[in-house]
């Protein structure tokens, strides 16, 4: 009988977050090879292919979007059971992050974070914004990253700017509503899409509703609607800032830490997140 095994569906997982293999491979601190290897086995354990090559993109199958589903369940599953045993070691530290803002902070952050904590066996988790803060609040991992709407103390906060992206040649209809490429509920970017086109009396509608990073991007780049997405001055691979729409406003990057973690551990993650968003 085949099995899945956990590093390969960790590789799948970080591929739909970061929205590549080049930059999932940066956010484990593995080669891009290795990455592509671990998918190739999850492809040989299902007998099914789960990405495509389309151009120079790279996209998920159907059966490797139902393999992703399962694959986050596997390894929360999984990562709970170790932090019944695992908890208590000092030397650990698991950082949660929301997997929309994964692609532009963590290759930037992640190095930072180990050169400055070295002797720290280090273990991401990527997730919904939602997701992430309830792991924190309950104290299943040590520190999360994600996206805010409301204020925040400055020192646990960094402004993150947000753009419209849609595939090249897009152009928002004339006398339609916008068509929106959003992500499930609950989602810090919806009601900013959505404030920002009422608040301008632009009329829109939700065309497509998707769960991961990945999803959002295949569908603005098939043309099917504009999505709203974190930005520091990096478009994704095969799509292009909309101007012709109205500016949102930014939402903060907020670092908060589990009431176990050292101090030194949050401030070494904000200063990474700082350096990140100002790279």
């Amino acid at each position: 009988m085949s099995t899945l095994d956990i590093a390969p569906l960790r590789s799948l997982v970080a591929v739909a977050a970061a929205g590549g293999f080049h930059r999932a491979a940066a956010t484990l601190h593995l080669t891009q090879s290795a990455v592509s290897q671990h998918v190739r086995r999850l492809e040989q354990a299902t007998g099914v292919p789960l990405v495509e090559r389309v151009g120079r993109r790279t996209r998920f199958t159907p059966d490797g979007e139902r393999l992703l589903v399962e694959a986050r369940r596997i390894l929360a599953a999984h990562d709970a059971a170790l932090g019944l045993f695992e908890r208590s070691r000092a030397d650990l530290l698991t950082i949660a992050a929301a997997q929309h803002a994964a692609e532009i902070l963590l290759p930037e952050m992640m190095p930072a974070v180990r050169d400055r904590l070295p002797d720290k066996e280090i273990r991401l988790r990527l997730d919904r914004s939602y997701a992430v803060q309830d792991m924190v609040e309950s104290g299943a991992i040590d520190v999360a990253v994600f996206t805010e709407l409301g204020a925040a103390p400055p020192q646990q906060r960094s402004r993150l700017h947000l753009q419209w992206y849609a595939t090249p040649g897009w152009e928002p209809p004339v006398d339609a509503p916008v068509p929106l490429v959003v992500f499930d509920a609950p989602c810090s970017l919806r009601q900013p899409a959505f404030d920002t086109l009422s608040d301008s009396g632009l009329r829109w509608q939700i065309v497509v509703e998707v769960g991961d990073l990945s999803g959002a991007q295949s569908a603005a780049r098939a043309g099917l609607g504009v999505v709203l997405l974190p930005t520091l001055g990096r478009s994704p691979e095969g799509l292009q800032p909309v101007t012709d729409l109205p500016e949102p406003p930014p939402v903060h990057m907020g670092v908060h830490t589990s009431e176990r973690t050292p101090k030194v551990v949050g401030e070494t993650v904000r200063r990474a997140v700082r350096r990140a968003m100002q790279g």
